[in-house]
C-alpha cells in the first residue's frame, strides 16, 4: 500500500511558487516594482507609481549608491517640493537585462534609507510615461545625451518628438552640474533646443556639487 501511495504521489505535478515581483518585471508582466525602504517589494502599474502630484525622480545605475546620489536626492526634494524616489532600469540599451541577483544586490543598498522604483524604462520618454508630472533629476552628462540626436538614431526630429512627448506628460528636468575636463559644466553651457528651455531648471553649484561617480568608485574598488 505504501508503495502504491508513493507511486501515486510521484504522478502529481509539482506546483512551483509563483514568480516574485522582480521576476515578473524581467518578464514584462508588470510596469514597475516599488522597493519600500523596509525592504518590501510591490509590483505596481503606471498610475500607482507617481500619483497625482508627481515625484522628484533620480534615475541611475547605482553601482554603487554613493553619498552624491543621496545628497542630490535631498537637495532636489527641497527645491522641487516633491517626494523623492530613486529609479533603476533593469534594461539598458543593447545590453542584456540585469540578472535578478544583481538587481537584488543593488536594491539592498536602499534598505532602511529610501524608496527605489525598478523599471524597464530605457529612455526618458519611457520614464515620463511611467512617472507623469514628475521632475527628473539628472547630471550634466545625462542632459547632453538627452538632447543629442546621435542617441535617437541620428534624427533631430526624433529627439524633438521625444522632448515634446515628455513635455506633454508633464515631465521636467532639474540639472546638476558636473566637473569635466577641468571645468564645472552646467545647464547654461548646453544647447537646449528652441522652445524647450521652460522644461529645464539649473541646480546651482552653491546648492549641490559632488565630484564623485560610481564609475570612479568601482575603479577604486569602493
Amino acid at each position: 500500500m505504501a508503495e502504491l501511495l508513493a507511486a501515486a504521489l510521484r504522478q502529481i505535478p509539482e506546483q512551483s511558487a509563483p514568480p516574485g515581483p522582480i521576476a515578473r518585471l524581467l518578464d514584462g508582466e508588470v510596469a514597475a516594482v516599488l522597493c519600500q525602504s523596509e525592504g518590501r517589494r510591490e509590483p505596481v502599474e503606471r498610475a500607482a507609481v507617481a500619483g497625482a502630484a508627481g515625484l522628484a525622480v533620480l534615475p541611475g545605475s547605482f553601482s554603487p549608491l554613493h553619498y552624491g546620489h543621496r545628497e542630490l536626492a535631498r537637495v532636489a526634494g527641497e527645491i522641487t517640493g516633491l517626494e523623492g524616489v530613486y529609479e533603476l532600469s533593469v534594461v539598458n540599451g543593447d545590453k542584456p537585462p540585469l540578472a535578478a541577483a544583481e538587481i537584488r544586490r543593488r536594491a539592498a543598498q536602499f534598505a532602511g534609507q529610501s524608496r527605489l522604483v525598478l523599471t524597464r524604462a530605457r529612455t526618458f520618454r519611457e520614464k515620463a510615461d511611467l512617472f507623469p508630472g514628475s521632475v527628473f533629476v539628472i547630471g550634466w552628462d545625462t542632459l547632453i545625451r538627452l538632447i543629442d540626436p546621435r542617441y535617437y538614431g541620428g534624427s533631430e526630429g526624433a529627439m524633438l518628438t521625444a522632448l515634446a512627448e515628455i513635455w506633454a506628460l508633464g515631465g521636467r528636468f532639474l540639472v546638476a552640474g558636473r566637473a569635466l575636463d577641468g571645468a564645472f559644466r552646467t545647464l547654461a553651457e548646453a544647447a537646449i533646443p528652441a522652445g524647450f528651455s521652460p522644461r529645464f531648471q539649473d541646480l546651482p553649484e552653491s546648492a549641490f556639487r559632488a565630484d564623485v561617480s560610481s564609475t570612479e568608485l568601482r575603479a577604486q574598488g569602493g
